[in-house]
Formats: C-alpha cells, structure tokens, sequence
C-alpha cells in the first residue's frame, strides 16, 4: 500500500488529482492442478487480483468521489469464465476480482464513479513476443483460434481500445460490467 500512495502523490504533484485508473497488475506462475499448485500460487494471484484493486481503491477512489466523478477499470481475462483446467489459481484471483470490482460498482456509482472490468482473450503483444496481429490463423494457435467464433487473437490496441472507451464520457451510464474482448470465446449471458 506504501507504495501505491506514494504513486498517487506523485502523481498528484506532477499532474493533479486522479480521475481515471486502469489496474493491470498480476504476477505469473506456473500453471498447475489444483492437486499440484503450491499455495503460494494462490495467495500471490490474491494479493495481485484482489489486493491491488482494493489498495488503489482506497488511494485513488475518496478523492473521485470529492470531485464526483471518476473511472475504475480493471484488466481481467477470459479464463475467469473458461474455468480450464491448470488455470485455478489465477482464475480464483480474477474471480476474487470480478467481485470486488462489481461491489465497488454498487458503492461508489453514486459519485459519478464507474467501475469496470475488461477481460481479455490470449491476447498478441510484445509481452507475448508478438507485435501484431498480421498472422490471424497462425496453424500454432489453431487450437485456440478454433475456438473463437472471429477465428483470430486479439491485440493489445483492440484492449486498449475498450479501456479507452469504458474511460470516456462514451460509457458515461456503464458500471459495474465485466467486458470480454475475445473474438467471442466467452459470452457472459443474463
């Protein structure tokens, strides 16, 4: 937490009280069975699903709510609603998070604060040491692809995209959604 505030004057020195925060934050591990992952696994997807939401909130949100108006958006995936196999302790954080964001939704929308979550497919970046998305039907990927109805990845400007959207006056009476950007792969249903 000690490190988000100083963030958040930081911020505030150079560049004034914070209207938008976009959180992002997760840290890797391997995936493994239920059986076979160590709890650390699980405690760390915690602190960087659940914890770092709630941290920022608690930074970034009273002074949204002094000013009356303020955007919350978090990263969160697809897998949150696949539930495969290998994937329980991350998913168990995002999950973790979907509540968090969608509770904090209900608390602060009377400032004018939305609160959103937009949730990824396996997305091309240069995190994943690709650029672009030039090569849609790449046979490696066939097994994923197939199973998205636009049959391609996403990149990361089709995700910045719709940060930048559910940031902007665009999205103004959006709140509390949880945004697959996925080609399709998972479609939340009411």
């Amino acid at each position: 937490m000690e490190s988000i505030l100083a963030m958040k004057e930081f911020i505030n020195n150079k560049l004034g009280v914070v209207d938008i925060i976009v959180n992002n934050a997760v840290i890797g591990h391997e995936w493994k069975t239920i059986l076979e992952q160590d709890k650390e696994a699980y405690e760390s997807q915690f602190r960087s699903s659940v914890l770092h939401g709630i941290f920022m909130a608690k930074a970034f949100v009273p002074d949204m709510k002094e000013q009356r108006y303020g955007r919350v958006i978090g990263i969160n995936t697809e897998c949150t609603m696949q539930m495969l196999p290998y994937q329980s302790a991350y998913v168990s954080g995002k999950r973790g998070m979907d509540a968090i964001y969608r509770i904090s939704a209900k608390e602060v929308g009377e400032y004018n604060i939305t609160v959103n979550q937009v949730a990824p497919g396996w997305t091309i970046s240069e995190n994943t040491g690709e650029v672009d998305g030039t090569e849609k039907n790449n046979k490696q990927d066939y097994p994923y692809i197939s199973s998205v109805p636009l049959k391609w990845r996403p990149t990361d400007t089709d995700i910045a995209n719709c940060v930048c959207f559910l940031a902007s006056d665009l999205a103004q009476f959006i709140s509390g959604v949880y945004l697959p950007v996925c080609g399709g792969n998972v479609m939340p249903c009411v």
